[in-house]
């Protein structure tokens, strides 16, 4: 009897031992196909991160070629370059709006179309009326894409994997610019006009083959495209319920509250989320990326460097330095990251003040061009590992989804704001006082370190809804 026992015993468990590992295989093999479709979402999603920067650095390398061929004056061709910034705020005022109408992949469309519309445009312009609307076009598309790409990725990606996939737009962004300055150089400025439809092509297939972000679809009570979109992005085998049960109650919480208006955001249960938001908008700006990144050759220039072999390192490094930043972010955290990365701000403004100043006293030159490459490099490998990517991470995490529209219109809005005012007041800045500009921007980015320690909270490893209850609750 005992042995009979034994052997019927066994027989199960040699039948029950492989039914376990089929089931827990076919689990994997099911997680790993949702994986795939967030991984594949994320690569289309980015290819509008990369159309900002293809957009971002058109006109560097084409300025000569298109004042030649167009007979444009400077300021005509200025006006071409800055009006793309114009652009972008309109498009940053407007992306909350449409995100939350037409959903994050219709918002994607309608950036996608502007940029189309843009990129035709400069291509067949025979005068600056042209350029200048194919460019303001192109910026309202790179103003709508700086919103909605971040946040649709945050919304469709598991908690573990949302810093590093988040963090692929700003990199993306980086590698646009670089490579758009290098092809630049070796193509004409009407076949350069014609690559930047690359990213949008693929757009406007790849938009068709991924789901809608399910958190979207869950505050439109589109019930069944909810469920349906959740196990596309985790796969059909895997369970979803209690993911699906935290979204659909943080909904419903949300929904018992009045649809919000702008003067809303700054009532007490909002106001926390905003001023991070903003708040890190406002660092990331005046802390002076938009002035050194646009006038880096000039810098180099003056500081007696070779301009060629100074702008192509700091692409490099950018790229490079951006990509370790998205590997790090979910492992050492967004509030780490942002805090060394402010640090190395600090640092590289004071190198570059140090430098200006011997220039300017005519002290030790010979230390000068060591002394503003060193502070240039130190500063974009600084910028880009934490505060260039890290604030719009935390900006698609921390507000609700029934005010994430208007606020986050409003930090984009900040931002490309911040970008216009850097920009602009650079020049005038550096002729009231070289040294004296960055001194100014190491104080702004001190202060950046103060603000993230007070204020922002740590998101790495929380679920949106858990970040948002924390915050606002």
């Amino acid at each position: 009897m005992a042995i009979a026992e034994d052997v019927e015993d066994g027989g199960q468990e040699s039948v029950r031992q492989p039914l376990v590992q089929e089931e827990t295989k076919s689990i994997h093999s099911s997680r790993e196909r949702g994986s795939w479709m967030v991984y594949f979402s994320t690569f289309v999603a980015v290819c509008g991160s990369y159309e900002f920067g293809t957009c971002a650095g058109y006109s560097s390398p084409t300025q000569s070629a298109i004042i030649e061929d167009l007979h444009l004056s400077l300021p005509e061709f200025s006006l071409f370059g800055s009006i793309l910034t114009f652009g972008a705020m309109i498009g940053a005022i407007t992306s909350g709006p449409i995100g939350d109408f037409l959903g994050r992949k219709g918002a994607m469309r309608v950036a996608t179309g502007a940029c189309v519309a843009g990129w035709l445009a400069i291509y067949f312009a025979q005068g600056a009326a042209a350029l200048d609307i194919g460019r303001l076009a192109t910026g309202y598309g790179m103003g709508v894409f700086s919103y909605v790409v971040p946040i649709f990725i945050a919304e469709i990606a598991p908690k573990n994997l949302r810093g590093a996939l988040t963090t692929l737009n700003q990199l993306m962004i980086c590698t646009a610019v670089s490579v758009s300055f290098i092809i630049g150089n070796v193509v004409s400025w009407r076949a350069l006009a014609l690559i930047g439809l690359v990213p949008c092509v693929i757009l406007t297939f790849g938009l068709f083959f991924i789901p809608e972000s399910p958190r979207w679809l869950a505050k439109e009570r589109r019930q069944k495209e909810f469920e349906t979109a959740l196990k596309k992005l985790r796969g059909q085998e895997a369970d979803v319920s209690q993911e699906a049960d935290e979204i659909q109650d943080y909904i419903r919480s949300l929904e018992q509250l009045p649809k919000p208006k702008l003067t809303d955001l700054f009532q007490r249960i909002y106001l926390r989320s905003v001023i991070i938001g903003v708040g890190l908008m406002v660092c990331q700006q005046f802390g002076g990326i938009n002035g050194i990144c646009f006038y880096v050759a000039n810098i180099f220039e003056s500081a007696g460097f070779s301009v060629s072999v100074g702008t192509t390192t700091y692409a490099i490094l950018q790229v490079i330095v951006t990509g370790i930043g998205a590997i790090l972010i979910d492992k050492a955290g967004r509030k780490p990251l942002i805090l060394v990365s402010a640090s190395g701000l600090v640092l590289g403004c004071i190198l570059d003040a140090v430098a200006f100043y011997l220039k300017a006293n005519e002290i030790a030159i010979q230390a000068v061009p060591v002394l503003t490459v060193a502070g240039v490099l130190v500063y974009i490998g600084s910028f880009s590992i934490g505060m260039g990517a890290v604030p719009w991470v935390v900006m698609s995490e921390i507000f609700p989804i029934n005010i994430k529209g208007l606020a986050g219109s409003m930090a984009t809005l900040t931002n490309w704001f911040g970008a216009w005012a850097c920009s602009y007041t650079f020049n005038f800045l550096m002729a009231w006082s070289s040294y004296g500009t960055f001194l100014v921007y190491a104080a702004i980015n001190a202060m950046a370190i103060g603000f993230v320690v007070t204020v922002v909270p740590e998101t790495k490893g929380r679920s949106l809804e858990q970040i948002q209850a924390a915050i606002n609750g």
